[in-house]
């Protein structure tokens, strides 16, 4: 079966394209979506809560780890099994196993300690009892029907009903947990059958589930095979736009610079034209200006040449006047600038070639590179086309070579037949089950019985007993008290060393069971212990990889598989089944990286009809940066650009000439200096200052200010005009060489680009089935839940628990009889009838005994006028 097993996961592989060589430039290919691998949950829940009883098993677990608190012995048992101990007579005197032999008893020490205890109990209790029984029947041990009167009675009575009725407490508290257990074993057996069935369902989905699965991972390949058909097809927009996005890298800038070195030609020839008409009306407006300011000086020279100046006081003040007259002028002089009539000749004549039409065509050229790689490359990509078809073909052929369907038939039928199996035989179990129910309750019965005499003597003695009665008269109920105490004390010599020997056998059983099998199952000792190497097969390394991979050299434990599965990976991962066949030379992608490489290198792209700017353009570039721009004296511009338009300012000096004027005495001199001085004002607010009224001064401002600008523009243009021009040509020719000589280099290294991005689509699938397969395909949590199911829960839980609080229940329960034994014996004798008392003769010399005569039970019959017998002893009945 471990065959067929190998060959059912065999099928896990048919899906894996694992490649093991990674390619050196990992392209960002684009995420392909997969979808999810179809798959169904698991029902079984590998889970036991055991609800309240579970107090009553920590109890036990606490009381084993008290018994024995040794680690698992991995090590004594390893050696045990190596040597085959026992196997060859005479094995037990050598020293070595001598050793081994006391390892074990240290090792058990405590378990032999408490079974020695055990059987010690069940051995001295029948020969207690029978003395016992037997001393009572000479009327000693109790069985003298006289109680000797004693002033501590009451006392003792009190303690002994006391004690018996605690010992009676936690025997029955025991009778209980015994009780419990038992229900709870049977119970559990009972719904043990839906678990198995769980089970069962689960393992049929495991194998239902996993042919799908399969396809699906195979059927996936059509997605891998779709995306990169369609980039083959799409190869002009996609490889060509690489090979165009990586020429570009200088062909681009090349061709921007050019445009923009067209475009600063068109802003030359406005510049220069801005700069043309602005000094023609700059000086329109300085000539203007002189000529008022000379109309206004001439006028303001005859003023002053009146006699009034020549008075005393308004002499000085004229003069003053008369020496600033040579302020009243005009600053910027435009009409002494050279022209620049001869550059805008030359600009204009560059103009007549249109440059950025020529680029335009560059970019145009540029932009057909993706066809011409579609043309030139149509015939190679067809080859590479057949090498990726290859891949799905020899995929689908090796799916078809597998015998899936026939394995899994035959496991199916295992698995049908199993199931079969435990349908048939777990009526029988459940009957056997019964059976121990039934004995485990004839047990608690026992107790029970012992218990009820207990109790009912109790109850009896306790409601029966009259303190004032002697023991001679005391009543009926009490001395059914008395004789219900001694029923469960004979009852308890002849059921408890019974018991004992059964929690013996139960607590080495169960206790051992938990110690050697349960705790280190929890805690995955017990797999270390299987994955001992040479263990299990001397002649194995690894026992499980020798039956499932037939190859014990592999390191398969049974730690790793079990917690593979308890996680629901893969079985294909869990069981290392890839070393069972390797499928990888059928469906490694990177198998066919050779031939595709090899057919890349015969790519050969000749892009040398693209042309990026003509000589035309070259020379349209060359003229311009000779245009003389680099010629024009900026600095005289710039000069008389930043002068003001009049030496003084007017409105301060008319302002001033008011204020002289306001000096003289009144009379036509200083009317006239005013009027001179509005008349100035008038000039500067409608010459000078830009008002709105005044169009001629917004034409003058407007001028001034487009003057400053386009100088400016050009002073930056013929900044290296030269230089600039060579290295626009000078980057040109490097696009144009590149594409030239090249760009052949460039496409190959795309297209090695353009096609690791299509192999990438198919490393993809290959992890994405590598994943799959580990965590998604055939996942093995089934396997896990069985032995969880066989193990942790049904043998630990169900059964061991169950067993071990059984015992403990009815341990308790043996031990405490001891006890109630003692005080049940004691206490009889406070509630039965005796046939003879205590008689005092001399009352006189009994002070005491005749103050409490009644209250203790002390009778005189001779204050009555009775006759005392002689005290006489009779045998006990029971």
């Amino acid at each position: 079966m471990a065959g067929e097993l190998c060959l059912l996961f065999l099928l896990l592989l048919c899906g894996s394209t694992v490649s093991e060589v990674q390619p050196l430039y990992q392209p960002p290919s684009e995420a392909l979506d997969f979808g999810f691998v179809p798959a169904k949950t698991y029902d079984t829940n590998a889970y036991y809560e055991p609800g309240a009883i579970g107090i009553l098993f920590r109890i036990v677990h606490a009381f084993l780890y008290l018994v024995q608190p040794n680690y698992f012995p991995q090590d004594l048992i390893k050696k045990l099994a190596q040597q085959k101990f026992g196997s060859v007579p005479g094995d037990y005197q050598k020293p070595e196993n001598v050793v081994l032999t006391l390892q074990g008893i240290y090792y058990e020490i405590g378990f032999l300690i408490c079974a020695a205890l055990g059987i010690l109990f069940v051995l001295l209790l029948p020969l207690v009892g029978l003395c016992f029984c037997m001393c009572r029947c000479c009327d000693n041990c109790g069985g003298e029907m006289h109680q000797r009167q004693k002033k501590n009675a009451e006392c003792q009575r009190g303690c002994f009903a006391t004690t018996l009725f605690v010992a009676s407490l936690l025997i029955s508290i025991g009778v209980l947990f015994a009780y419990a257990a038992n229900q709870h074993l049977t119970s559990q057996i009972r719904g043990a059958r839906k678990l198995m069935s769980s089970n069962f369902k689960d393992m049929r989905i495991f194998l239902n589930d996993t042919p799908g699965q399969i396809d699906y991972l195979v059927s996936q390949y059509n997605t891998t095979k779709k995306k990169a058909l369609y980039d083959l097809n799409n190869v002009g927009l996609l490889l060509g736009s690489r090979v165009q996005e990586q020429l570009g890298k200088e062909v681009r800038p090349a061709l921007d610079s050019a445009l923009t070195m067209a475009g600063a030609i068109r802003e030359t020839k406005e510049a220069l034209e801005n700069v043309s008409v602005s000094v023609e009306v700059l000086q329109e407006g300085t000539d203007k200006l002189h000529a008022n300011l000379t109309e206004v000086k001439g006028h303001l020279m005859n003023t002053l040449n009146d006699s009034a100046c020549t008075a005393a006081q308004a002499t000085s003040i004229c003069n003053v006047i008369r020496n600033s007259f040579n302020q009243l002028n005009i600053n910027a002089n435009f009409s002494r600038l050279p022209g620049v009539s001869v550059q805008l000749v030359k600009v204009k004549e560059v103009l007549k070639i249109d440059l950025s039409s020529l680029v335009q065509k560059g970019y145009a050229a540029f932009n057909d590179t993706p066809d011409l790689v579609l043309n030139q490359t149509r015939n190679i990509l067809s080859d590479i086309k057949n090498v990726l078809e290859a891949i799905g073909s020899n995929i689908t052929t090796f799916t078809k070579m597998l015998p899936v369907h026939k394995v899994l038939a035959d496991f199916t039928i295992y698995l049908t037949q199993g199931e079969a199996y435990v349908q048939d035989y777990f009526p029988l179990v459940e009957q056997y089950d019964f059976y121990r129910w039934l004995g485990c309750l004839i047990l608690c019965c026992m107790v029970i019985l012992i218990l009820l005499f207990y109790y009912l003597g109790l109850l009896c003695g306790t409601c029966g007993y009259d303190k004032n009665a002697t023991p001679t008269t005391r009543g009926c109920v009490s001395n059914t008290g008395g004789n219900f105490l001694m029923a469960g004390v004979g009852f308890s010599f002849l059921f408890a060393w019974a018991l004992m020997l059964i929690v013996v056998v139960t607590f080495i059983t169960g206790g051992n069971m938990e110690k050697l099998v349960c705790e280190p199952f929890e805690d995955k000792t017990l797999f270390k212990l299987l994955d001992t190497p040479y263990l299990l097969n001397r002649h194995w390394k690894y026992y499980l990889s020798g039956i499932i991979l037939r190859n014990p050299e592999i390191d398969l434990t049974f730690e790793k598989v079990y917690s593979d599965c308890k996680e629901n990976k893969g079985i294909y991962t869990s069981l290392n089944l890839e070393n069972l066949f390797n499928i990888h030379e059928f469906l490694n992608v990177s198998m066919y990286a050779e031939d595709v490489t090899h057919k890349i290198k015969h790519i050969s792209v000749n892009l040398s009809s693209i042309v990026l700017l003509d000589e035309i353009g070259k020379e349209n570039l060359l003229d311009f940066s000779s245009s003389g721009i680099s010629e024009i004296n900026f600095a005289a511009y710039l000069s008389e650009i930043n002068k003001s338009v009049t030496k003084v300012d007017l409105l301060s000096f008319a302002n001033d000439l008011e204020a002289r004027a306001d000096q003289l005495p009144k009379g036509a001199l200083e009317n006239a200096l005013k009027g001179h001085a509005n008349n100035i004002r008038m000039i500067h607010n409608q010459q000078v200052v830009p008002l709105e009224q005044a169009m001629t001064v917004k034409k003058y401002v407007r001028a001034r200010s487009t003057l400053n600008q386009s100088i400016r523009l050009l002073q930056k243009t013929s900044s290296e005009l030269t230089g600039k021009v060579k290295n626009v040509i000078s980057a040109v020719d490097a696009a144009q060489l590149l594409i030239n000589n090249n760009a052949s280099l460039v496409i190959v290294q795309e297209t090695k680009k353009y096609m690791d991005t299509i192999i990438g689509y198919f490393e993809q699938y290959a992890e994405w089935v590598k994943e799959s397969i580990t965590m998604e395909v055939a996942t093995c949590k089934p396997i896990a839940n069985v032995v969880d199911t066989a193990v942790d829960i049904f043998l630990c839980s169900y059964v061991t628990d169950s067993l071990n609080a059984f015992w403990f229940g009815l341990g308790g329960c043996s031990v405490f009889l001891i006890p109630a034994i003692i005080c049940a014996v004691k206490l009889a004798k406070f509630y039965r009838r005796m046939d003879t008392e205590d008689v005092y003769d001399d009352v006189e010399t009994m002070p005491m005994k005749n103050l409490e005569n009644g209250n203790n039970g002390y009778h005189k019959e001779h204050l009555y006028g009775i006759h005392n017998p002689i005290m006489t002893s009779s045998a006990e009945q029971w």
